[in-house]
């Protein structure tokens, strides 16, 4: 998994060791779509976080724009061996209050 940075909710002091180990082929999946993603205009300097299970790529951060979300997602299924893309992206900025 490629994280720059630690998110609030995360827990790097837990016990992981009854996850399964990632499998060769996500592997090589996550390390190309964070490369295309760190690439592209329009997304290299988001905060896109790439994790791969069983050939479905989870795209994960904050981005700028609409615009970028649908590039990542695009990027990320360009990419041989993707069997589905699950984008959790969100947009920065204020949040909108519907009255």
């Amino acid at each position: 998994m490629y994280m720059p940075w630690p998110l609030p909710d995360e827990n790097w002091f837990a016990d992981t060791s009854d996850q399964p180990e990632p499998d060769c082929e996500d592997l090589r999946i996550e390390a190309l779509v964070a490369q295309r993603l760190s690439i592209d205009w329009t997304t290299r300097r988001q905060h896109i976080i790439v994790t791969v299970q069983n050939r479905v790529v989870i795209l994960a951060g904050v981005v700028s724009d609409a615009n970028a979300r649908q590039v990542a997602a695009e990027l990320a299924y360009d990419v041989p061996g993707v069997f589905d893309i699950c984008n959790t992206l969100r947009l920065s900025g204020p949040r909108r209050t519907h009255w």
